[in-house]
C-alpha cells in the first residue's frame, strides 16, 4: 500500500531540515511549540503531575486517572523521541487516549534525556518508576494485576528493556508489553534489514537519520551490542512478558520489531505483531487522529484485555 495520502501531504509540506549538526535544545523547543492548549486536550476524571520519589531519585510522571475507582490497572508509559527529545506535554494526547481507550491508569514518564544525562540514565528512570507504581506508599492504589508497559519508538526501546531487566531482577508483576515501531536495534548497518532499503527515503523518518539522531545516546555510553540497548540482541527472551509489537509499513525500522516479535513467540512468549499499511514512523503520535490509526488504541486495549 501506498503511503497515506495525508500523510504524504503533511510530508510535503514540511520544510527542508535545517544543515549542521542537530541541535537539541532547539529542536526540543520546535517540538513543544506545537502542543495543543489545555483546554483543547481530551478530557479525563483527572490528570496530575506528580513527582516519584524511587530508588533513582526524584523523578516527574504524570498520572491519568480515565474514571473514579477505589483501585485500577496501570500502565507505565515512556514517550519517544531518539532518546534526546519528547516530553510529557509532547506526548501528552496519546497517555490520554490510552487512559481514555484501556481504562487504565496511566503513569507518563518524565526520564533523563541525552546528552545531558549518560546512559543508563533514562532507563534507570524507566524501570523505577515502573517498581514505585507498584508499591503501596506510591498512592496510585494500583490493582495488583494489570501493570503495563508500553513506548513509541525509544520509548518502545525502553519499554523492552525494562521488561527484560524486570524480569532479570526475579521482578513479575508486569503483565504486558507494548511496542509502538519500537527501535530494537542500534547497530545501524544498513543491510541488517530489508526495511531500511526499502523505507531509507520519502516517508519522514529517514534511514540516514538514524545515526545523527541517535548519536546523543550511543555517544553518552550507550552501546549497541548492549540487549538492554538494542534489546533484540537478547539470547533469551522465554519468560517475557506478553506482547503487542505494532509497526508501521514505511517504518525503516519496520523489520526489526516484526524480528523481535517472531523471537518473542519462537520463545513461547505470547505476542501479537500487527503492521499498520500506508503508516510511517511515528503515526501514533501524530496521526492517531485519522480514524485507520486510531484504532491502535482499540488493539492495545483488546490486547491488555488477554492474560
Amino acid at each position: 500500500m501506498t503511503l497515506h495520502p495525508e500523510i504524504a501531504k503533511f510530508l510535503a509540506g514540511l520544510p527542508a531540515p535545517a544543515e549542521g549538526p542537530l541541535d537539541p535544545v532547539a529542536m526540543r523547543a520546535a517540538d513543544e511549540a506545537h502542543v495543543a492548549p489545555p483546554e483543547e486536550r481530551l478530557p479525563l476524571h483527572a490528570v496530575d503531575d506528580v513527582t516519584a520519589r524511587t530508588d533513582a531519585g526524584e523523578i516527574p510522571v504524570r498520572i491519568y486517572t480515565p474514571a473514579g475507582a477505589d483501585r485500577h490497572g496501570v500502565l507505565v508509559y515512556f514517550h519517544g523521541g531518539a532518546f534526546f527529545l519528547g516530553s510529557l506535554e509532547t506526548h501528552d494526547h496519546v497517555a490520554r487516549s490510552l487512559a481514555k481507550e484501556t481504562g487504565l491508569k496511566v503513569v507518563s514518564v518524565g526520564y533523563r534525556l541525552a546528552p545531558e544525562a549518560a546512559f543508563p540514565a533514562g532507563l534507570d528512570d524507566c524501570y523505577a518508576v515502573v517498581r514505585w507504581v507498584a508499591r503501596e506508599d506510591s498512592g496510585l492504589a494500583w490493582d495488583g494485576r494489570t501493570l503495563a508497559v508500553a513506548g513509541d519508538s525509544s520509548g518502545g526501546t525502553f519499554a523492552a528493556a525494562v521488561a527484560a531487566r524486570a524480569h532479570d531482577d526475579g521482578f513479575d508483576r508486569i503483565t504486558h508489553q507494548i511496542l509502538y515501531y519500537p527501535s530494537l536495534d542500534l547497530d545501524f548497518d544498513v543491510d541488517r534489514y530489508a526495511s531500511l532499503r526499502e523505507n531509507a527515503v520519502g516517508y519522514g523518518l529517514e534511514t540516514a537519520g538514524l545515526k545523527p539522531f541517535n548519536a546523543f545516546y550511543l555517544d553518552s555510553g550507550a552501546d549497541p551490542a548492549d540487549p538492554l540497548v538494542s534489546p533484540v540482541k537478547r539470547a533469551d527472551l522465554a519468560g517475557l512478558p506478553p506482547a503487542l509489537v505494532v509497526t508501521a509499513e514505511h517504518d525503516p525500522m519496520r523489520d526489526e520489531g516484526e524480528l523481535y516479535g517472531r523471537r518473542l513467540r519462537e520463545a513461547g512468549v505470547p505476542t501479537t505483531v500487527s503492521r499498520y499499511e500506508g503508516a510511517g514512523h511515528g503515526f501514533v503520535q501524530h496521526f492517531s487522529w485519522l480514524p485507520e490509526y486510531r484504532k491502535v488504541f482499540e488493539e492495545t486495549r483488546e490486547f491488555l484485555g488477554r492474560r
